[in-house]
């Protein structure tokens, strides 16, 4: 019989979407996952199968924890500003990572990338009573706010120029 786990796996992989979504997934090693995970070797392969295996989960968890509360609050924005707001205050770091990084050269990735800001669109296009297109350029605005830095200023910006996107009757 194995020795029993030492460690909290909930844990670990909380732990790991804060080193991939700082590192993405070619910046980190399997020693960094074990050096910063506090994770043997042995465990971590027997556990999550590979490093790949557990950055699947880890994208997993961030979308359940990080990108799911963010469809719930975009429901009730008001307006394309508060939308952009809500979008470019989440902590969505590992999602553009695995967008940029990943999505292009792992199909598991992709669709889970892809499923994930196709979610956002049709929030945002729910709550604002817009054409998915319009939504979907808005997704990609708010997430290029958050690659430029300084979204609290690029946003106002940019919300100037919108107009007035708002609900449906109002």
């Amino acid at each position: 019989m194995g020795r029993p786990r030492a460690f909290d796996e909930d844990e670990v992989v909380r732990a790991a979407v804060g080193l991939f979504g700082g590192r993405a997934y070619d910046g980190v090693s399997v020693d960094d996952l074990v050096t910063h995970l506090g994770v043997h070797r042995n465990s971590l392969y027997k556990t999550f199968g590979s490093k790949r295996g557990l950055y699947l989960i880890a994208l997993r968890r961030h979308l359940a924890d990080d990108v799911r509360p963010l469809l719930d609050a975009l429901a009730d924005a008001k307006d394309a500003e508060g939308a952009l707001r809500l979008v470019t205050s989440a902590d969505l770091r590992l999602l553009l990572l695995a967008a940029i990084e990943r999505s292009p050269v792992d199909e598991e990735v992709a669709f889970e990338v892809t499923s994930a800001l196709d979610s956002v669109d049709r929030a945002i296009a729910d709550a604002l009573g817009v054409p998915t297109d319009v939504a979907t350029a808005l997704t990609a605005a708010a997430l290029g706010i958050l690659l430029r830095g300084n979204p609290d200023k690029v946003a106002t910006a940019l919300t100037r120029h919108l107009g007035p996107l708002t609900r449906k009757g109002t």
